[in-house]
């Protein structure tokens, strides 16, 4: 049937407008190799928002061999022609997207994906990497000069990945601000226990090995996922409030623990909940491993990992990162103090609450400690910078900083502001301008100077008058 006159304008118009609305929608491009962290531009990935990370991976202690399938779940940001994932050291064997085998490039760290056709903006997509290799922990002098990331141990792997090592066992954008939930699937001979984030789904044995499942349902950063493999004796229950404990302790350490991690990490789950708000997770817990060359911990999701546990105050600072880091985790990593200048102070409050020492006297202890020509006032907990990320004045300071603060705005500000602020970005990201402003809200009170002065100003503060 032919169309009348009016009819084939109207067609006509309708054609031109829906071609005009294509040639301004933006052609694909490459995603970005890094989002430009002013510390590590090329880590984390731009073009795309990560949602889920499905992990398999298999190791044999015996040969150091890790091989794994990561299928990651994300959305495009914006029309994409390729993209890049971060991956250090291993070798990929195949990249699908969607189900369709994909070209790929490496350059460094640096893993480029290019699909068989441009994925549109706000679209999910699927992307699938095989690979396999020996993975070696990294080393320099962010992390205390220690090495970190993938670790073997005598029995196995202990996996601590604080900033940068996630990259080194699974393909990720490897950044803080790009959170994403997990499922972790590990394979490791029998006799080896598998211990990742969040709960686990299911174990089995068959065939010589052993299949952990678990899985973080909540968002979390790539650097706090661990797949910690070894002989661990485990202990289940619940909190005094309910909340499910998995603690795993290598069977070497069991009677070398100067505290009851399993009591404790209970006791202070709790009590951290009734000060910065409800806890975070599905399960908190601890894995606890022979592997003194670490000489450190980290807060790894849900379960906190050490190398060896030294005291009550290690603990409480690590499950006080749940809150911490974890949940409300950096934009950038120069907020760093946001993490570790919690959790440090979070130590003052735990000998505050047992009746050992006050928060304040905890405060002055440092400072007095420390004369105005040391180099600890030189760091600037605000922006440390890269290599001294870690800096005792990150950790130090960076509690100083909330003790005076304390102290400026009173108690009760003071700890309406803590579960104010884990509420408000809540499995997000969140950076120092930020607790500023709520700081602000809460109190009432213009506290730019405190902060300028604590975090941002070289050189030994002046004590605030009373």
């Amino acid at each position: 049937m032919a169309l009348s006159r009016p009819a084939r304008l109207a067609a006509l118009a309708t054609a031109a407008a829906s071609f005009c609305l294509i040639a301004a929608s933006p052609a694909p491009a490459p995603g970005a190799p890094g989002i430009g962290d002013p510390y590590f531009p090329q880590l984390g990935n731009g073009g795309y928002d990560a949602l889920h990370y499905d992990l398999g991976i298999a190791y044999d202690p015996a040969t150091d061999r890790l091989d794994g399938t990561t299928t990651v779940t994300a959305r495009a940001t914006r029309a994409l022609s390729s993209f890049d994932l971060d991956l250090q050291q291993l070798t990929v064997i195949g990249v699908q997207v969607n189900g369709r085998r994909a070209e790929f490039t490496r350059d460094g760290d640096e893993l480029r994906v290019t699909p068989r056709g441009p994925l549109s903006k706000g679209r999910d997509f699927t992307v699938s990497v095989t690979y396999g290799g020996v993975p070696e922990p990294l080393s320099g002098p962010i992390v205390f000069g220690s090495e970190y990331g993938w670790m073997k141990t005598d029995d196995g792997v202990f996996v601590a990945c604080e900033p940068n090592a996630a990259s080194t066992w699974f393909p990720s954008s490897d950044h803080p601000s790009d959170k994403a939930t997990y499922d972790i699937r590990i394979k490791a001979p029998t006799g080896l226990t598998g211990v990742s984030n969040g709960r686990l789904v299911s174990t089995t044995t068959r065939g010589g090995s052993t299949y952990t499942h678990w899985r973080e349902s909540k968002p979390m950063a790539t650097y706090l996922a661990t797949a910690t493999i070894g002989k661990f004796d485990v202990r289940t229950g619940r909190t005094p409030s309910g909340i499910p404990v998995y603690v795993a302790i290598d069977p070497v350490l069991q009677d070398q623990n100067a505290v009851d991690v399993y009591a404790v990490t209970a006791e202070a789950t709790d009590y951290w909940a009734s000060l910065f708000g409800p806890y975070p997770f599905e399960e908190t817990g601890a894995i606890v491993d022979d592997m003194p060359e670490a000489g450190f911990s980290l807060e790894v999701q849900s379960k906190p990992a050490y190398s060896a546990v030294r005291s009550e105050s290690t603990i409480v600072h690590e499950l006080a990162h749940q809150w911490f880091g974890d949940s409300v985790s950096v934009e950038q990593w120069k907020d760093i103090w946001l993490n570790e200048g919690f959790a440090t102070y979070a130590q003052w409050l735990w000998a505050e609450h047992r009746g050992t020492r006050s928060a304040h006297d905890s405060f002055l202890a440092g400072y007095d400690s420390r004369p105005a020509d040391s180099t600890f006032w030189q760091t600037l907990p605000g922006d440390p910078q890269r290599d001294t990320m870690f800096a005792s004045a990150v950790y130090q300071r960076g509690a100083m900083t909330l003790q005076v603060l304390r102290e400026r705005i009173g108690d009760d500000a003071f700890f309406r502001l803590l579960p104010a602020w884990t509420k408000l970005h809540r499995y997000g990201n969140a950076d120092t301008a930020d607790f500023v402003r709520l700081a602000e809200k809460v109190s009432g009170q213009q506290l730019d100077d405190l902060f300028d002065t604590w975090l941002f100003t070289a050189g030994k503060p002046a004590l605030p008058t009373a």
